[in-house]
């Protein structure tokens, strides 16, 4: 039976009940439904705890997506006790941690937009993130850092609109990137919408986002990398340069 994936819907849940599904040899637990992002897109899968009834925990390393999209595997982590199928557990992620990746994924797509051009590659994480872009041009990071800055601070709204697998293929010059496939194969796609009626941006994206840019908070171009003849890539952080995120 397929999860339900209440992240989907809501980026902010996180806590919720779910029952047990499935216990796998090597630890993993599936549920009826989750609050946990599984890893996907160049996002990192969620960590956190599950609460037993009598009050004991059981310590998550990693959240990942079984053979479709449609399944999803909380991994515990080593030596942790195994829940049973049927046994309801509540679910806590690591919120200061999805939250800033929150942040870090949104700042990535406003990236997208000061810079426009077919995104080759891209990284989320905590501390720091990656988009790789198909471009030769020379191009000033301190530059970059400024107009992201000027979209955080507009404090545009980031929405989610759906469509369907079918209107995504029918509009393929909405995918920003050249190898990241979008989130296809569960009847639905997922557009995060940036402005006022999509007016900064719009493009398919199944990660998680903060709602409005101001929550993205400072950030800056750490570094521009050539890598390759027609392959940049820029390294966000938090902060301004030279601080501690």
């Amino acid at each position: 039976m397929p999860v339900n994936a209440l992240y989907r819907d809501d980026f902010y849940l996180s806590t919720c009940e779910a029952v047990v599904t499935a216990v796998h040899e090597d630890g993993g637990i599936e549920l009826d439904q989750t609050c946990f992002y599984a890893t996907s897109g160049g996002q990192p899968g969620d960590t956190g705890e599950f609460e037993r009834a009598d009050g004991s925990k059981i310590a998550l390393g990693q959240t990942k997506h079984g053979p479709s999209k449609d399944v999803i595997i909380h991994v515990p982590l080593e030596n942790e006790p195994r829940p049973v199928v049927g046994e309801t557990l509540v679910l806590h992620v690591d919120w200061p941690r999805r939250y800033r990746l929150m942040r870090m994924h949104t700042a990535c797509h406003l990236l997208s937009v000061v810079c426009s051009y077919p995104i080759t590659g891209a990284a989320v994480g905590e501390e720091e993130s990656r988009v790789d872009f198909d471009m030769i041009e020379t191009i000033d990071k301190d530059a970059v850092t400024a107009k992201l800055m000027e979209l955080v601070e507009q404090n545009h709204p980031v929405t989610l609109q759906w469509i369907t697998d079918e209107e995504l293929v029918a509009n393929p010059d909405i995918v920003k990137s050249k190898n990241v496939r979008p989130p296809m194969g569960l009847g639905r796609v997922s557009l995060v919408c940036i402005g006022e009626n999509s007016s900064i941006d719009s493009q398919p994206c199944g990660g998680t986002h903060v709602s409005e840019t101001q929550e993205v908070g400072r950030i800056h171009i750490a570094k521009i990398e050539k890598k390759g003849k027609e392959n940049r890539r820029f390294r966000i952080r938090f902060g301004t340069p030279g601080d501690e995120a």
